[in-house]
């Protein structure tokens, strides 16, 4: 096998460095999304054995599911058209993108970033591959005067040996080098792709980017910190629940004998420990027998101190309250609702955006590897969202019929405010034709409506 020159060689050795650094960083925001974050414990109240009762709230979670069940394409647009592209449907649907698509935003809400690669397809040269890759595993390098990518590397190999892949795939603007490890030192290349694209064949989303950066930040790096404190006060509640919250009982001037039970003969420890009733008999040195209870711990002090943190974190990611588990007697009602994802759906919204710019460059891509010619500028990719708010059924159809009715919509932008599919409408054409077929009067009227609007409808 053929070595990588000396300069693919060093861009390696650089970017593999620096993911390595990234590792530790990847892996506990991986953690904290999957509620297995440890969190540090000060020790003065609960104990290192303590550990084993740790029950974190995973508000992480919570943070980035919420905006992604909110990111779903509806529409690939090319401009001058205002329908959706079959072409690029046709593309996303190869590549079963409505299943990879969620894996970017996900990725790209927990680790602050995210990457699509694309390639060439062997054995389908008319469906160029797009895939989804782990951010934990490639990393790019951007060029701050140009505001492009020189350079991305690809990292995999055997999960047990993360610290040495493999494999790596090397993204250069000319060519793809695909390599195997040959020792601890030297990579092989064992193919070569010579795309001659003058860029890369790789897009990276970035979250939360600030101007002059190219790295994005975690969706959740508000939320760690109180989510850590959340779990201390759990874990001290459990503590609390274990010692402190039973009532213990006081007894003095008395003995172990002093205790008996119906029979006349002396109760064990545990018995006498567990009767809701003392009694004791006799004297005890000569004084009379006391007893008495201790005041049981109250729990609310942790309780506000946990719908405190819950109220922080609402404020800080503009997600209601309840979605923190701060739950009202009385159900909200649907304009509360509205009011109190206002700024969820305004997030949701800016970063569909963010992330719309991204597919039409992933698809722009595509058809470059599929046709062998660029886009024109002035076309890119549009992608159209699904409304990211939350309204009923029976509140959209209501809108959607009201503004039919008062010539506002057509009948097909009816159906795209519904959030139809294609394939939906091409059926409700094909009833509707099969209707009219049916009714000569129906017919001869949809012939009428059809002559004067170009056929539309």
């Amino acid at each position: 096998m053929a070595r990588p020159s000396s300069e693919d060689l060093a861009i390696i050795t650089s970017l593999s460095r620096e993911l390595g650094r990234k590792r530790k960083q990847h892996e506990a925001l991986d953690k904290a999304y999957r509620g297995q974050r440890q969190v540090e414990i000060i020790g003065m109240a609960a104990s290192e054995r303590m550990r084993g009762f740790e029950f974190p709230l995973n508000w992480c979670r919570v943070t980035v599911d919420s905006v992604e069940n909110r990111q779903e394409v509806k529409s690939l647009i090319r401009p001058g058209s205002e329908t959706d592209d079959p072409a690029l449907r046709e593309a996303w649907e190869s590549n079963d993108m409505d299943a990879q698509a969620p894996l970017l935003h996900r990725d790209n809400l927990i680790q602050g970033h995210g990457f699509v690669s694309v390639h060439t397809n062997p054995e389908d040269p008319e469906h160029p591959r797009i895939t989804v890759e782990s951010s934990r595993s490639m990393i790019a390098r951007v060029n701050p005067a140009t505001r492009r990518m020189e350079a991305a590397l690809r990292l995999y190999g055997d999960p047990d040996r993360v610290w040495s892949p493999d494999y790596a795939t090397l993204y250069r603007p000319e060519r793809t080098l695909w390599l195997q490890r040959a020792n601890s030192l030297a990579w092989d290349v064992s193919d070569v792709d010579e795309h001659r694209l003058g860029r890369l064949p790789v897009c990276m989303a970035l979250n939360r980017r600030q101007p002059g950066q190219w790295q994005g930040e975690s969706e959740m790096a508000d939320v760690i910190g109180p989510m850590d404190m959340a779990t201390r006060t759990l874990m001290n509640l459990q503590l609390a629940m274990e010692v402190a919250a039973i009532p213990r009982r006081w007894a003095v001037n008395v003995a172990r004998e002093d205790f008996v039970g119906a029979d006349g003969k002396p109760k064990g420890s545990w018995d006498a420990a567990m009767d809701a009733v003392w009694a004791a008999m006799g004297k005890s040195g000569g004084q009379e027998p006391k007893f008495g209870q201790f005041s049981a711990a109250d729990p609310t002090g942790f309780v506000k101190v946990i719908t405190m943190l819950a109220e922080q974190c609402s404020s800080i990611t503009g997600l209601p309250v309840r979605y923190f588990g701060q739950n009202t007697v009385n159900p909200a009602s649907e304009g509360a609702i509205s009011a109190d994802e206002s700024r969820l759906i305004k997030n949701v919204e800016r970063k569909n955006r963010e992330l719309g710019a991204f597919w039409g460059w992933v698809l722009g891509l595509y058809e470059r590897f599929r046709t062998g010619e660029w886009l024109p500028p002035s076309e890119r990719v549009a992608v159209e969202w699904h409304d990211p708010a939350t309204p009923t059924i029976a509140q959209r159809m209501d809108a959607t019929v009201k503004a039919k009715q008062a010539g506002i919509l057509s009948r097909e932008g009816t159906w795209d405010e519904l959030g139809w599919s294609e394939a939906r409408k091409d059926r409700e054409r094909a009833y509707f034709a099969a209707e009219a077929a049916s009714d000569p009067e129906t017919a001869a009227a949809m012939t009428i409506l059809n002559g004067a609007t170009g056929g539309i409808g």
